[in-house]
């Protein structure tokens, strides 16, 4: 798979995996077993970008991860994130990017994942109670300590980016990003143009919508995240049906499926750019991966940026309660 730079000296895949979803976010958690093969058959294919986080699970997913990769070591990078609280019973209960609690994250992480430094790490959502130059300072600490290798943002505004930066020069910036999700290229894209950062595009796939195979009918299993979300109702499904039908007309012209355009679409945007769709299905793994040499023409490209700026996708990314937590 061809190789991008994020930052300044971070090189992966031109896809990573998300990992999130083999055991959390999706309903009952995948079989460990299965995890382990979709992670360990993503390495056969090329993939050396993986992402994860203590809160997935929390914490099973940063095991699997580590388990799965334990025999990999130096050939792939391993993505996690701090910046939440959790209750005694393990249950998340907001934000914490306080120092000292950053630093026990990291150590935490480094027992689950088996690593010695963390490659990639995340705040996971900005903290409006503890001031972003203390949060890169703790985090350059820790890389100046040897635990991590670089240091990353999600969700995080323009502004903020820029004052973490001037601290601790950001290497990747991890926010969602797709044809139905396009904000970023307002702001967030010049800025990381300008400071050298790279991006990540977590839902590159809509979670899951663009592929096609989710309709109006679609019945999420309990635990489904998608349940909860404004986007993801009945009435917009049938609705943002449309950008199906665009991906869809582009995939019957070269030979590709809905999905694979998406993520070629993606990667053609910037060369800095990393997409992470994630799965639980070694099929659905290789098709993604086969986007990666989907080389769409100037006139796809044309067609899928002016038709999909027309479309009036419908329904909030995120409930009200969950809008609290991304940085403007």
């Amino acid at each position: 798979m061809d190789q991008r730079t994020l930052g300044t000296g971070l090189q992966v895949s031109a896809l990573g995996l998300g990992c999130m979803g083999i055991s959390h976010g999706l309903g009952p958690a995948a079989d460990r077993s299965d995890g382990i093969k979709v992670i360990r058959a993503a390495v056969e294919a090329g993939v050396t970008l993986f992402d994860t986080a203590e809160v997935y699970g929390p914490f099973v997913n940063e095991e699997l991860v580590g388990e799965a990769l334990a025999p990999f070591r130096g050939r792939v990078a391993i993505a996690t994130k701090f910046g939440f609280a959790f209750d005694a019973d393990g249950r998340q209960v907001g934000l914490d990017s306080r120092p000292e609690h950053i630093v026990q994250v990291a150590d935490a992480s480094l027992r689950r994942l088996r690593v010695e430094a963390i490659d990639l790490f995340y705040q996971h959502r900005v903290d409006p109670a503890v001031p972003i130059e203390d949060v890169a300072g703790a985090v350059r600490g820790l890389i100046e300590a040897g635990k991590v290798k670089h240091f990353g943002l999600s969700e995080a505004g323009a502004q903020t980016i820029r004052r973490a930066h001037a601290v601790q020069p950001v290497t990747a910036l991890q926010s969602e990003y797709s044809l139905w999700w396009r904000e970023p290229e307002a702001e967030i894209l010049p800025t990381l143009e300008e400071l050298g950062i790279g991006f990540v595009p977590f839902s590159p796939l809509g979670r899951g919508f663009l592929t096609g195979k989710i309709d109006e009918n679609t019945a999420f299993a309990p635990g489904d995240i998608r349940s909860t979300l404004p986007r993801f109702s009945p009435e917009a499904r049938q609705a943002n049906r449309a950008l199906v039908d665009l991906l869809g007309a582009v995939a019957g012209r070269r030979d590709a499926t809905p999905g694979q355009v998406a993520l070629a679409w993606l990667l053609a945007q910037k060369p800095w750019i990393v997409p992470i769709p994630g799965t639980r299905s070694v099929t659905r793994l290789a098709e993604n991966v086969g986007a990666a040499g989907l080389r769409l023409a100037p006139e796809d490209l044309a067609e899928l940026g002016d038709a999909a700026a027309k479309i009036d996708v419908q329904g909030d990314r995120y409930p009200a309660a969950m809008q609290a937590y991304i940085d403007r």
